[in-house]
């Protein structure tokens, strides 16, 4: 099986129908002899900063001297990049000789008459037999979506569960309530983890307090609010923590936040008995790169992008504008998802806009239309125009920012990695 074939069995997958719960994910790694049990895992969950968290410790534990798998989801500019070890991509020759193995379990579960896993469940079983065929220390674990019913919770040996800050997303499948949600992302705490998380709301603090507790798991809990800020602008940022002194490349009071988080979660594996120096944190802090998050992607204009696809991601990015571009009325482009909270992404974000151009993310089926994100986000300001492609809406909105302005991408991780080569072709 080569890498073109490799990445047909994905498809082909998508053709049978799937099943809700872990059912079929356990029964395809039951066929490939339960890879996921060997494995030491760091399991991340939460509405935002997932990948920054786990980007943040992979480069530390990497500076360390360990064997990092990592498993990213969902991915900006790439497939494969969805499965690293150290930063590297999974090769294509890997994946294929990956996907051979877990392409045959696939048959033998269709032939015991089960359910066929979903791509994302065949993705997350190849990548479990391919860390445990490269023998890797830890594997960080970012949940795809919620946590108890999550493909990625079928693991065993836990270490941390580390959930991050918790908002509204996702409500169809994970609850209406933030209680709710966060009930559903504790889902990952297995008997003997430590749970670590930071700043949430009350009510989401008080659910991880009380499930903690429940379960007879330690809980640990970062304080971003002690952190001092010494330096910060759209190149990164400096502050100490409770008497540690970092550098991070991340802009956004928030990726403090992330950084704090990470700080203690590696902390707790220290505690552990895991080896580790401060040096060596503090060396793989700053060696983080953490693409669409924020990033500059150029310069006259500044051409910022990230991720921000929800209402908390959204009051964030605004934040960040407001506070590295202050006096500057920014130019922006976006692209949301129709089962996204378009109205309320608007109602945050359009009245501080100079002009706004929307796109419809290409395509993706979810990708709301460029007119009707139009018409939704012109109730909060009247300077909106639908492009018919991302090439259209790149040259309007740099035209429109001036040499001077400030251009904010933003609405969907899923035309971040099409949108950064366009932007890199015109600089």
């Amino acid at each position: 099986m080569n890498y073109r074939e490799a990445r047909g069995c994905i498809d082909e997958a998508n053709r049978f129908g799937h099943e809700m719960g872990l059912g079929a994910v356990t029964a395809l790694l039951e066929e490939m002899g339960n890879p996921q049990q060997t494995l030491a895992c760091i399991h991340i969950a939460g509405t935002n900063g997932k990948g920054s968290v786990g980007a943040h410790m992979a480069s530390a534990l990497a500076k360390a001297g360990y064997r990092v798998g990592r498993f990213v989801s969902p991915t900006l500019y790439g497939y494969r990049e969805r499965i690293q070890i150290n930063e590297n991509w999974i090769s294509e020759e890997d994946f294929a000789a990956c996907m051979e193995v877990s392409w045959a379990a696939v048959q033998r579960v269709l032939a015991a008459g089960k359910s066929c896993p979903s791509p994302f469940e065949i993705e997350t079983a190849l990548s479990f037999y391919y860390y445990k065929e490269k023998k890797c220390d830890f594997v960080i674990l970012e949940c795809g979506m919620g946590g108890a019913t999550d493909a990625t919770n079928v693991v065993s040996r836990t270490l941390l569960a580390v959930i991050t800050s918790i908002s509204l997303d996702h409500m169809e499948y994970l609850g209406d309530t933030l209680e709710e949600i966060a009930e559903n992302k504790a889902g990952i705490l297995k008997p003997g983890a430590v749970l670590v998380t930071g700043r949430q709301e009350p009510v989401v603090a008080h659910t991880l307090a009380r499930i903690s507790g429940e379960r007879g798991n330690r809980l640990v809990t970062a304080c971003p609010g002690e952190a001092r800020v010494l330096a910060s602008d759209m190149d990164g940022q400096r502050f100490v923590y409770r008497g540690f002194e970092a550098a991070i490349r991340l802009a956004g009071e928030h990726q403090v936040d992330n950084a704090v988080l990470a700080i203690e979660a590696l902390w707790e594996l220290r505690r552990l008995g895991y080896t580790m120096t401060d040096e060596q944190i503090r060396a793989g802090m700053a060696a983080t790169v953490w693409k669409g998050r924020l990033t500059r992607l150029r310069r006259e204009p500044d051409f910022i992008v990230d991720g921000a696809h929800n209402p908390d991601a959204a009051q964030r990015l605004k934040d960040a504008l407001e506070k590295y571009y202050a006096g500057h009325k920014p130019v922006f482009l976006m692209g949301i998802y129709r089962d996204k909270q378009v109205d309320e992404i608007c109602r945050i974000m359009a009245p501080m806009a100079k002009e706004i151009y929307t796109i419809e993310t290409p395509g993706d089926m979810r990708a709301l239309p460029a007119g009707e994100l139009a018409d939704r986000a012109a109730l909060y300001n009247p300077a909106v125009y639908a492009c018919g492609s991302l090439e259209e809406g790149v040259q309007k909105s740099c035209a429109a920012a001036g040499a001077n302005g400030v251009v904010a991408a933003f609405g969907s991780l899923s035309f971040i990695g099409p949108l950064t080569r366009i932007v890199e072709k015109t600089r």
